[in-house]
């Protein structure tokens, strides 16, 4: 690949797409979007409490979404019950996970 990608996004497997993205959620905000970078992580303000899984619920439905792709091709890898989160895709296109997710 030729092309550069931002600190918060890894190559896992190139011959099946997968990505893992290192984010840094803000629950309890009035929308869902991103804020920019933060630490070199992607900031995303989340639209749903940090209780019960809810704002995990929330970010991998708002992921899915905004990529385009199954739910299911989103994995939260790490960060349960922290801001810091690392998530796996799979099947999107870096260029279209940048694009998308940049603002």
């Amino acid at each position: 690949m030729s092309t550069q990608l931002p600190p918060w996004l890894k190559e896992e497997d190139s011959k099946t797409n997968t990505y893992v993205l290192a984010l840094y959620c803000q629950p309890g905000a009035k929308k869902t979007e991103v804020q920019g970078e933060h630490d070199g992580r992607l900031k995303i303000r989340l639209a749903a409490p940090p209780v019960e899984g809810k704002a995990n619920d929330a970010l991998i439905l708002w992921l899915s979404k905004t990529l385009n792709i199954h739910r299911s091709a989103i994995e939260l890898l790490a960060g349960d019950l922290s801001r810091l989160k690392r998530v796996r895709v799979s099947g999107a296109d870096s260029q279209a996970i940048v694009d998308s997710l940049t603002i």
